[in-house]
């Protein structure tokens, strides 16, 4: 069988896989219009916004000022409302009809973990509290002294449960989640034993860097919203170049300026040695004391004569 001549030769098609990096044509031209500056909606969408930072902002600084123990307990909120999400981001409803009782393995290991990190912080703190002459002051001792002992056993109650689970065509599933419920928990508790331990040795170690993340928000936010023209990340259209330099900038210089205020209240950098609610007195370290700084030789010396720098050495 003879091949036409006039028949035009076929050529492999080459496909041309598209890189990550690479932004389509249409959707880069059409991205400028979900910027912030170009948004019809947006005086009414930071109205919106402006209300519910108030009402978080509230809610925080009534946090602050009850004390340690209520901002320990607003972060374990936080983390109860963080896992429960997590452990929905797996979660297949199929799998979980035909496993009765098994999210609630989930939560055992979830405050085993809870009782385990936070019971190392608060165990010396507890003994602080309660006098030598009260009847709890036993149940405090036996809880310090066999802390290791009730985590121990509590997670190996978990791990026999979850083995007496186990369902045929079913171990992937469960091998997967089980390995899903412990990453989770080493994500949240990992950030939070440090955040906790770090409230009861002065409230000012937890206040100023929340307090730099959301200056660092707001900036972005603002800076977006009246300078904002550039993308910056197409997962998030609205993110801009010039709201995250706005933002950078913003937030090192309200680093300066807010560990210089916060370091004047006592509230703020005395330590809790105990579970009490009162107010605390105590003698400002070194570390919370400004110390002069000295201004560059390149400025004029009029400058220098007329201007002196006083920051916090967080060494």
């Amino acid at each position: 069988m003879q091949k036409d001549i006039g028949s035009p030769t076929s050529t492999p098609r080459l496909r041309h896989r598209r890189r990550s990096n690479e932004i389509p044509q249409e959707i880069n031209k059409s991205n400028g219009d979900h910027l912030l500056i170009n948004d019809q909606n947006k005086y009414k969408s930071m109205w919106i916004r402006t209300l519910s930072s108030f009402w978080m902002l509230g809610s925080f600084v009534f946090a602050l000022y009850m004390g340690h123990l209520y901002i320990w307990a607003m972060v374990v909120v936080i983390q109860i409302f963080m896992a429960s999400e997590l452990f929905n981001l797996l979660r297949r409803a199929h799998e979980n009809k035909r496993l009765p009782g098994f999210r609630l393995l989930n939560w055992h290991f979830f405050f085993t973990a809870m009782l385990f990190v936070y019971g190392r912080i608060i165990s010396q703190r507890l003994v602080n509290t309660v006098t030598s002459d009260n009847i709890f002051y036993r149940l405090v001792g036996g809880f310090v002294k066999y802390h290791m002992a009730i985590c121990y056993f509590l997670y190996i109650a978990g791990f026999v449960w979850f083995i007496l689970t186990l369902k045929k065509k079913m171990y992937k599933y469960q091998f997967g989640q089980y390995a899903w419920t412990h990453m989770i928990l080493f994500v949240v508790f990992a950030q939070s034993a440090f955040t906790v331990a770090n409230i009861f040795e002065g409230i000012f170690w937890f206040l100023l860097p929340a307090s730099l993340i959301a200056v660092n928000d707001v900036a972005a936010y603002f800076f977006g919203f009246f300078f904002g023209k550039t993308p910056l990340i197409k997962l998030s259209p609205k993110k801009t170049w010039e709201g995250f330099i706005g933002a950078s900038v913003a937030t090192m210089i309200s680093a300066f300026v807010l560990a210089n205020i916060m370091g004047q209240f006592q509230w703020l950098t005395c330590p809790r040695k105990d579970l009490s609610t009162g107010w605390l007195d105590c003698n400002p370290g070194p570390l919370y004391k400004p110390e002069p700084y000295p201004l560059p030789e390149w400025l004029p010396h009029w400058v220098s004569d007329c201007m002196e720098i006083y920051i916090f050495m967080m060494i």
